[in-house]
């Protein structure tokens, strides 16, 4: 039996807006072995959190495949993604739009339970809802209280038992702790991964934050403009970056390290439009090793080293020469 969770093929989701299609997400393909952390990292605008809404359909696909345990979600009716979303959930990235302001603690984390008839009284309900609440560190004097009343680590303890209530096997994190203080990022980030090896459950960690995914993903995916540009296992990602646009996004994370030798990369030029874009590589324009063959054809991911994808103009012949041109040009 395969030990991957989930793959996604081909995955598009196009808006139609006055100007033209927009492409949110355009081609994209990765697959997630069960209890491994894929992070998915990008600029703002990038498609990664669309990604992952398109991923548990709360966003219809344009086009392509989610292969879930092997089964292709996207032909599952109202009723198989009813009891789908057991094994599927989702952190939102911030916990107070999140949370509804009306309800309690224990109301708000008791709801899925609820919801899939999962707990036969109110005194199952109560154990329940008082297991989710250790589980995640939130104090019993806490049940009654209301969102607005706590602090926002607080809160996105809440959203993570309110997603671990059905007992899933796989979970969406859209930028947990990007709306948190850095002192508290690190409590949840460690619980996270507690609950993860405890628990046996799956991630995709969507964030913009190099430094947090770093020590939090087994995989990493770049994502530009709705494409992935390159993915690789997160040591690699960070020991040989690849992507013209991935040595800028690592030259920007501040070091404490006085030896630390990489050189601020600064990207200048146009941001291409995500609109009817044209064929080529979408990062061209603000690339200083862009050359003609950027932009006369599609570009497609490249396995340039064992588990290693980028894709570049110059992909498509021997991986350890294209690794090696790729390198010396950006040299």
């Amino acid at each position: 039996m395969s030990d991957t969770i989930l793959e996604v093929r081909n995955l598009k989701k196009y808006f139609p807006t006055p100007k033209g299609t927009l492409h949110a997400v355009d081609g994209v393909n990765f697959a997630i072995k069960k209890g491994k952390t894929l992070g998915i990292v990008g600029e703002s605008g990038c498609g990664k959190s669309t990604t992952g809404r398109v991923i548990l359909r709360l966003l219809e696909a344009t086009d392509g495949d989610i292969l879930f345990e092997g089964q292709n979600i996207r032909h599952f009716n109202k009723d198989q993604m009813r009891r789908l979303r057991e094994d599927m959930q989702i952190i939102f990235q911030d916990p107070f739009a999140s949370l509804n302001p009306r309800m309690t603690a224990s109301e708000i984390i008791g709801e899925p339970l609820l919801i899939h008839n999962k707990v036969k009284n109110k005194q199952e309900l109560t154990a329940r809802v008082a297991e989710l609440m250790e589980l995640v560190g939130l104090s019993p004097r806490l049940v009654n209280t209301y969102p607005h009343e706590l602090d926002g680590g607080r809160r996105q303890r809440i959203g993570i038992a309110r997603a671990l209530a059905l007992k899933p096997k796989f979970i969406i994190c859209d930028e947990p702790v990007s709306a948190l203080d850095v002192s508290i990022q690190a409590q949840i980030l460690n619980l996270m991964q507690d609950l993860q090896e405890q628990l046996g459950l799956t991630y995709i960690f969507i964030t913009h934050d190099l430094s947090v995914v770093k020590h939090f993903s087994d995989e990493i995916a770049v994502m530009y403009l709705g494409q992935l540009i390159e993915k690789a296992p997160a040591r690699d990602l960070f020991s040989n970056p690849t992507h013209p646009y991935t040595r800028a996004l690592l030259s920007a994370i501040p070091s404490i390290h006085l030896d630390h030798k990489m050189e601020r990369e600064v990207l200048q030029g146009e941001i291409t439009s995500p609109i009817n874009p044209a064929p080529g590589c979408r990062f061209a324009p603000r690339c200083k090793y862009a050359a003609p063959e950027c932009t006369s054809r599609e570009i497609h991911l490249n396995e340039i080293n064992e588990g290693h994808f980028v894709a570049c103009a110059m992909a498509g012949g021997d991986p350890l020469e294209i690794y090696e041109a790729i390198l010396s040009r950006l040299h």
